[in-house]
């Protein structure tokens, strides 16, 4: 494959996914994000593993910046680069991009559906066990990290619709890019490292 074709399959798939993390600028139901599906997207198709962990993380840094610093300005008092317990989300999508690449090493549907409920269940695990460990609001022990997932379980239902949703436009949206131009393809991964 030439360095062209490479790089026209790279900078599409980074617009992609640059694309639906600013999409959660459009307003939404909550927790009806692009972050699962583009961590899962990112695994599948980049053909560099540290590809695949970076672009969706940094496309998420960015969409929050704009969405901490402009949409929501008057919630922060400064600048924010980082809002508190992002780490437990960036964890979360960590693991999604890491689930990603041992579910999706051949992309079809079945796989593709597979990975997005993983990504939906590894982002509530998570997400709501960040929001236990040193809250207030939950006792710290067992029972309060119980009360804390049931507490979640309404916002899941968005969790899950953006999931599906956004796997279906990136995976979708490759897939016809592919059909349309052969030389988005790359044969077999092989220079996936």
């Amino acid at each position: 494959m030439t360095e062209q074709k490479i790089n026209l399959r790279f900078s599409l798939l980074t617009a992609l996914i640059l694309l639906c993390a600013f999409s959660r600028i459009i307003p939404h139901i909550p927790n009806f994000s692009p972050l699962g599906a583009i961590g899962l997207f990112g695994a599948a198709h980049f053909s560099k593993k540290w590809q695949a962990f970076l672009i969706p993380i940094a496309a998420t840094w960015l969409s929050d910046l704009f969405i901490n610093n402009v949409i929501y300005a008057q919630y922060y008092p400064k600048f924010t680069w980082f809002y508190e317990g992002f780490y437990w989300q960036y964890g979360s999508y960590l693991i999604i991009t890491l689930t990603g690449l041992g579910i999706l090493n051949k992309i079809n549907i079945p796989k593709v559906l597979t990975g997005t409920l993983a990504s939906t269940a590894i982002f509530f695990l998570v997400s709501n066990f960040g929001c236990w460990i040193g809250s207030t609001t939950y006792p710290q022990n067992f029972g309060g990290l119980i009360t804390c997932y049931v507490a979640g379980i309404p916002f899941l239902k968005g969790t899950l619709l953006g999931d599906l949703f956004y796997s279906g436009v990136l995976f979708g949206t490759f897939a016809l890019a592919q059909y349309k131009f052969p030389v988005l393809r790359l044969a077999n991964f092989e220079a996936r490292n």
